[in-house]
């Protein structure tokens, strides 16, 4: 008898069943980019490409990505975080290998219907409810600061290069979304920062409009879905090795 079926036939028999791992797998339910401006007019919101670094421009250079998923959607309430990854798909034409940290965004920010043309790389027009380098949602909510506010201390750090899937582990992830999932009112997402130090270093990474789907953020969770009670987990335990017994 396998455990699956174990603990069907344990919960029939009114046992307590310990629980089980279980795996949740969010794509994000918004994302966008900061374009630099002094103007902070310029966002993203429905196009296939975020960006994180410098472009060559020689001002205003400056883009960091945004992210967020719902991680309530699948993940119950009182589950416990055990593991975390979150995977992301560079395009960039620039193969040069920079770190790429996720901060996690400490105001709630916009994704409006704003798309960037040719690459995507400057931009477009700001509409209603879009995240820009100086409003939150433009026209009329401003960040904090501008470029956004977020935590100074990265959650997750990884190394980004050519063409291809990344992905962030951290113990920092774990604790984000356990964060996020007790609180989450507080769930603002990630703030994604490349290489600002120099030019032509932004990666450009596939947004949830991206047509090819396992190109999209993917965030990959694993948890626990309900705290066992004490006792509870050896004494189901004890109960599958009976009924096995009485099968042999």
């Amino acid at each position: 008898m396998n455990i699956k079926t174990a603990a069907v036939v344990l919960s029939a028999l009114g046992l307590p069943v310990f629980a089980l791992a279980d795996v949740a797998i969010l794509t994000s339910a918004r994302d966008n980019t900061l374009y630099q401006s002094t103007a902070g007019d310029i966002s993203n919101g429905a196009g296939s490409g975020m960006f994180a670094g410098r472009n060559a421009a020689g001002s205003n250079s400056i883009r960091r990505a945004l992210v967020w998923f719902d991680i309530t959607a699948q993940i119950p309430a009182g589950s416990t975080i055990t593991s975390v990854s979150l995977s992301l798909y560079n395009s960039a034409a620039n193969i040069n290998e920079d770190s790429i940290a996720l901060h996690r965004a400490l105001e709630d920010w916009g994704e409006g219907s704003s798309a960037a043309s040719m690459g995507g790389g400057s931009g477009a027009p700001a509409t209603a409810g879009d995240s820009t380098w100086l409003f939150r949602s433009f026209p009329a909510t401003p960040w904090s600061v501008p470029g956004g506010s977020f935590n100074p201390v990265a959650t997750a750090l990884a190394n980004v290069a050519d063409s291809g899937t990344y992905h962030w582990n951290s113990a920092g992830l774990v604790t984000d979304i356990q964060s996020y999932l007790d609180s989450p009112a507080t769930n603002f997402g990630w703030i994604i920062l490349g290489n600002e130090s120099a030019s032509s270093t932004a990666k450009r990474f596939a947004t949830r409009e991206e047509t090819i789907a396992d190109r999209r953020p993917m965030l990959t969770v694993e948890f626990t879905p309900i705290p066992a009670p004490a006792g509870a987990a050896i004494l189901s335990l004890a109960a599958i090795a009976a009924l096995n017994r009485r099968r042999d």
